[in-house]
Order: structure tokens, then C-alpha cells, then sequence
């Protein structure tokens, strides 16, 4: 069993910047970040495979925001530079033990209890 365990959000202006943490208990081969504003489903952010390191985008992140992890913490970030508005959201870490994981919900066991972020115009 994996617990993730999501920090960093928080209020900022539009053209800000936040970066999201999160802690994962247990050993995870894909990792990836959704997002869900009210009334809206789940969206996915981004997702980064954890022993090779290379990370896909959403179109509407695609240069702005950035997954990173630090192994020795066993902790991914989410790096977002140049907020939107429409950025606004409760971001959630998502984790999978198979390495075939993309941008589907369905691809992910393990799931943190989200962090909200507030982009203000």
C-alpha cells in the first residue's frame, strides 16, 4: 500500500509561480498529477515515469509547468510557473505500480487527498 501525501498549494496572483510536493510512502514506478476544478472531472496534469525520468504534458500546462522528483525523499514535484485562472484547481498526486501509465485516471492505484491551488486574476 502507497500513501501519497500532496502540499504546497496555495493562493497566488496570475503570472505567479507554485511548486506542489508530494511524499509517497512506498516504492512507485509511474507517478503522475491530475487536477479538478468545481463541477468539472479530473484532469490530468502530467505524469512521469520514476526510474527513467522522462515526464509528458498536458497541451495545457506544455511549458509552464514542470514534474520533477527527488529520489532520496521519494517525493515528486509540480513546478508551475506563469499561473492562469483557469489553473485554478485542487491538484491531486497520483501513483502506479506498473510502469504502462499515462493520462487516464484508470492508470492509477494510489491517490493523495489533493492540495488546492487559487490563481487570481
Amino acid at each position: 500500500q502507497v500513501q501519497l501525501v500532496e502540499s504546497g498549494g496555495g493562493s497566488v496572483q496570475a503570472g505567479g509561480s507554485l511548486r506542489l510536493s508530494c511524499a509517497a510512502s512506498g516504492y512507485t514506478r509511474c507517478m503522475g498529477w491530475f487536477r479538478q476544478a468545481p463541477g468539472t472531472e479530473r484532469e490530468w496534469v502530467g505524469t512521469r515515469g520514476t526510474s527513467g525520468g522522462i515526464s509528458i504534458y498536458a497541451d495545457s500546462v506544455k511549458g509552464r509547468f514542470t514534474i520533477t522528483q527527488d529520489d532520496a525523499k521519494n517525493t515528486l514535484y509540480l513546478q508551475m510557473t506563469s499561473l492562469k485562472p483557469e489553473d485554478t484547481a485542487m491538484y491531486y498526486c497520483a501513483a502506479a505500480s506498473s510502469l504502462l501509465c499515462g493520462s487516464s485516471t484508470t492508470d492509477f492505484e494510489y491517490w493523495g487527498q489533493g492540495t488546492q491551488v487559487t490563481v487570481s486574476s
